[in-house]
């Protein structure tokens, strides 16, 4: 019997007595030798992570070549158009860093519509400014119009390669609403340099008396729990933001997620925490389900994710056993598993827009074994139910108030004559609003909030690799 050391010592002789006879003959060039294509590792890798943990794993389409580029290798393997989530990243550490809130910006997000019916032109109206960002320090707000980025006019046509330029130092040129005059006014230009911002999804906070009801309202903007490095430090805040909720007495919340397009799976538990009722850790607020493959292994047959006992916990004070949950057609993933986790313990009542309709979740993967292998794949692994196995929301939740934000010019967050949370007031106090509001009618071209790494993104907290 030839063991393998045996086996190895032959080879070695083979090889010996080949260089020896290869002495012999006359001197010739080497061989050039040709370097593998680094895309075969790389959609290899791909394709094994892929056939283990993505959830339409019997719809899974036959790959293309292997030598092709990994993100077109990537998007020939994916079950489209159902799966309308499942993205890859060149870069995976910048991924974890997007979802986490960081990114190369100046600081100002907005929404784009076409000027006018009657030509291509496109403007972008400002829907928030982050705080210590270079908008911040240059004087933007939210409601400026941007008309030009370096001088260049948008079009229908342009826009797309216009607002790729503004990841580095670029002008605007920008028009502001004056109430005096009724009108727009030229700002002066506004020069921008951006800068590794690390973003805080708390975005406000504030209590109002209003026909002697007492509400609490927040801004939550994507759900992440720190700025990174296994930080709490968003959770944390949040708790304190209850604290002072349920020290102050409210009975009405308002939580407005019309910008939140989901994140990590963890801070949503923590939120839904501070809102549900009375909830123990016996409580379910959500279940996970994966594909027939890993639905084998006994941890992920039947997988719950309780809700945790908070001492912030509102559920008890708040009147009617009723949340308000104001929304936009980019509310997303864990903006709607809050409001699917939600109903089966209270009233969940939305006032804006239909929701996108992600009821799937993603767990980001890297390839530990190929340092030369960068990229990150967000695949679609998961599907969520709620406590009693509800999850019908792939075209969205529809709201039972509808108001749409392009409706009307846009007054700053937080103010009780603002669209969303004007109305939300009037359906908790039951008194109308006297003001009169100019009503436009606006195409939404598309918004930066679409092109965000956590836009639609539901980060499940198991990593399956």
């Amino acid at each position: 019997m030839i063991t393998k050391s045996l086996f190895r010592l032959m080879l070695l002789f083979l090889l010996a007595g080949g260089v020896v006879g290869c002495q012999e003959k006359e001197d010739t060039e080497p061989p050039v030798k040709e370097e593998p294509n680094p895309n075969i590792a790389i959609n290899k890798w791909i394709n094994d992570v892929m056939k283990e943990v993505y959830l339409w794993l019997s719809e899974m389409k036959t790959p293309i070549a292997n030598t092709s580029e990994p993100k077109d290798y990537f998007e020939s393997l994916l079950n489209r158009p159902t799966d309308r989530f499942s993205v890859i990243y060149p870069d995976y550490q910048q991924l974890i860093k997007s979802l986490n809130g960081i990114s190369l910006e100046a600081g100002y997000e907005f929404t784009l519509y076409r000027e006018s019916s009657s030509n291509n032109n496109v403007v972008a109206e400002v829907t928030y400014i982050k705080k210590n960002s270079p908008a911040a320090t240059a004087g933007m707000k939210r409601g400026d119009y941007i008309t030009r980025i370096n001088g260049t006019q948008m079009t229908l046509e342009n826009y797309r390669t216009v607002l790729g330029l503004i990841d580095k130092p670029h002008t605007l040129n920008t028009l502001r609403f004056n109430e005096s005059s009724g009108g727009f006014v030229a700002q002066p230009e506004i020069s921008l340099t951006p800068v590794e911002l690390s973003e805080n999804p708390n975005f406000l906070d504030s209590v109002y008396t209003v026909n002697g009801e007492k509400i609490g309202y927040v801004i939550y903007h994507f759900f992440a729990p720190g700025p990174g490095n296994n930080s709490t430090a968003y959770d944390q805040e949040m708790d304190g933001i209850f604290a002072e909720f349920k020290t102050k007495g409210i009975q009405h919340l308002i939580l407005d997620f019309r910008y939140n397009g989901g994140g990590f799976v963890s801070s949503a538990v923590n939120l839904a925490s501070l809102i549900a009722p009375s909830v123990k850790t016996t409580d379910i607020f959500s279940k996970t389900k994966y594909n027939s493959f890993l639905m084998q292994f006994d941890n992920l047959k039947n997988v719950q994710t309780p809700f945790r006992e908070k001492a912030e916990n509102l559920g008890r004070i708040l009147k009617g056993n009723r949340v308000y949950i104001l929304t936009s057609t980019r509310t997303a993933s864990a903006s709607e598993l809050i409001i699917n986790g939600l109903k089966p313990y209270m009233d969940v009542f939305i006032i804006g827009d239909k929701t996108t309709g992600k009821n799937v979740g993603s767990v980001p993967f890297e390839d530990d074994d190929n340092p030369a292998n960068k990229y990150g794949m967000l695949p679609i692994v998961s599907r969520s139910f709620n406590s009693l196995d509800q999850s019908e929301y792939t075209n969205g939740f529809l709201p039972n108030i509808e108001a749409k934000e392009s409706s009307e010019r846009l007054k700053p967050l937080g103010d009780v004559n603002e669209l969303l949370l004007r109305k939300a007031i009037e359906q908790i106090t039951g008194v109308p609003s006297g003001a009169r509001y100019q009503q436009l009618e606006r195409v939404d071209v598309g918004s930066t909030l679409d092109s965000k790494v956590r836009a639609g993104v539901m980060i499940e907290p198991v990593k399956l690799d």
